[in-house]
């Protein structure tokens, strides 16, 4: 049982976060400003193009699928090596993001006055951590 709403945390988060990437790649704003690392004058460190948004988006979608599997709910004939190895692939991938690349993102940023830094330490570095441990405890757990 405890599986199966971990599961469905990580369904609902990644589900959210992909439809917020296709919004953006539609030309929405909202919480874009914040979204992005920015140096410290203020510019944008990177100006992702439209087709890596849809990309992220259509990867965080899929992981919410995976999750949706995972938790049971519906059943779909896979190989279990399969679910072992994405259940074992994902949590890693936001571990590392929440771990940073040291200058713009995560824990051990150098930059962080900028808007996108300060909303980087107070939701995307915790969300990011608490979806790695999420994805491992539903890894560690007999269903």
């Amino acid at each position: 049982m405890t599986t199966t709403i971990l599961s469905i945390i990580l369904l609902v988060i990644f589900t959210s976060l992909g439809f917020i990437h296709f919004y953006w790649s539609l030309g929405g704003k909202w919480g874009l400003e914040k979204a992005l690392p920015t140096k410290e004058v203020g510019e944008k460190a990177i100006e992702p193009p439209k087709i890596a948004t849809v990309t992220v988006g259509i990867g965080l979608i899929s992981f919410g699928l995976f999750y949706l599997i995972k938790s049971g709910l519906v059943s779909f004939q896979i190989q279990n090596w399969i679910i072992t190895y994405v259940g074992w692939f994902i949590p890693p991938i936001f571990i590392l993001r929440a771990i940073g690349e040291f200058k713009y993102v995560g824990i051990f940023k150098k930059i962080k006055n900028t808007d996108f830094a300060k909303a980087d330490t107070k939701l995307f570095v915790p969300l990011c951590l608490s979806i790695g441990i999420i994805g491992i405890v539903i890894q560690l757990m007999k269903k």
